[in-house]
């Protein structure tokens, strides 16, 4: 399916949609409640398949119910249930909370508690939507799983591959960049053509009740976007005081817990030097703030751990031949060129593949992602892995 016109209405986008399963199969489709999904679900209707819809409860309705851009519990799982009578497709909600909690929520807290930051979005595909989800939807007799992410499965010369999505502001390869083959095989991007404008337009034009209906936000259990307190309820260690310290080991003065801190952070450090600084690493064991000058977060080699891989070859058989690719730090940054390196004696509980960037990034910090490009076209999706270290342009080691 190619889309290219954002005027296109619903039953032309169908009538070019093709699953690779013969009309009349059953799709289950992961419904949020959202434009999207609902769209999603619309399109592979008219399309001639036989549309089951899932709705995953993940967390207690409580402030969900009212807040604007929650997703997965409260008014979402109405307007999901609406969409669908609509529709006149089945459609289930399942009680994902208690994994959610342990395999997300519980994460998400461990992690700013290890003074690194956390990527909630990415462990829910992961360990929610893309594992446990999937078996549901094998379990209710559907041949795919229908998404609303803003991404593209392309069948490629040895199977699907993974590219990023065409609208390039809305493509969401980064938080998907731990599917595996298994997984590609059954998962389906109706979207992935489709800016999101049209998406919109769709929703609209067939009266989905959701054509206006904001984006969900990136933490949807957070509150306000208060992720401190989230972290301090459920990890209150994770409020211990301690040291501002300069990259020199120079004492500045105190802090509340290095939960309020992230890698990069400028403002509301509580010191002053007379020149701008900003937090270059965290100690969670010594419960340190390490600040410095901007270009002490230069960072040139990046330690991964849990690291996915989609490529032809192995992962180390690609970094032993040193493979030139792009990489993504950061979700809004665009691809920067970089390649894959081999390390014989990886430090503790990184592997043994790391990777080296050509030009030095700023704020790159562990918990987050490294997501790996082609190193072309920048198109497709090779895997990613999780920072667990860096190493910075100017100091031995951060």
């Amino acid at each position: 399916m190619s889309i290219d016109d954002n005027s296109q209405s619903s039953a032309e986008l169908a009538a070019k949609l093709d699953l690779g399963a013969p009309k009349g199969s059953r799709i289950v489709v992961a419904m949020s409640g959202g434009v999207d999904s609902s769209v999603t679900a619309a399109i592979v209707k008219a399309a001639g398949y036989d549309v089951v819809g899932v709705t995953l409860q993940l967390y207690d309705h409580g402030e969900a119910v009212q807040r604007k851009g929650a997703c997965c519990a409260g008014q979402d799982i109405q307007d999901a249930r609406n969409v669908a009578d609509r529709l006149g497709i089945p459609h289930y909600v399942l009680d994902y909370e208690d994994r959610f909690s342990s395999q997300v929520i519980d994460d998400f807290a461990d992690t700013y508690l290890a003074g690194a930051t956390p990527i909630p979005c990415v462990r829910c595909n992961e360990r929610v939507k893309f594992r446990d989800l999937l078996s549901t939807a094998r379990q209710l007799g559907g041949v795919a799983l229908a998404t609303g992410h803003y991404i593209r499965r392309i069948e490629g010369p040895y199977g699907p591959e993974l590219h990023r999505a065409a609208d390039a502001g809305k493509d969401q390869s980064y938080f998907l960049f731990a599917t595996t083959r298994e997984q590609l095989d059954y998962l389906r991007f109706p979207l992935g053509d489709l800016p999101k404008a049209a998406t919109r337009a769709i929703a609209e034009e067939l009266g989905l009740g959701v054509a206006d209906k904001p984006d969900s936000q990136d933490i949807c259990f957070v509150p306000n976007g208060d992720y401190a307190s989230v972290v301090q309820r459920l990890r209150p260690e994770a409020s211990a005081p301690g040291d501002i310290v300069t990259v020199d080991g120079e004492l500045l003065g105190r802090h509340p817990g290095i939960v309020h801190y992230t890698v990069g952070q400028r403002r509301g450090l509580g010191v002053a030097t007379g020149e701008p600084l900003y937090v270059v690493r965290l100690d969670a064991e010594r419960r340190e703030v390490v600040v410095g000058p901007r270009e002490a977060l230069l960072v040139s080699r990046i330690y991964l751990k849990d690291i996915a891989w989609i490529g032809e070859d192995s992962i180390v058989q690609a970094a032993k031949a040193g493979r030139e690719i792009c990489v993504k730090v950061r979700s809004t940054r665009p691809p920067a060129a970089a390649r894959l390196i081999y390390v014989d004696r990886p430090s503790r509980g990184a592997a043994a593949v790391a990777v080296e960037l050509k030009q030095p990034e700023e704020g790159v910090s562990p918990g987050q992602a490294c997501v790996f490009y082609d190193g072309d076209m920048q198109s497709r999706v090779l895997g990613g892995g999780w920072i667990a270290g860096t190493e910075s342009a100017l100091v031995e080691a951060c």
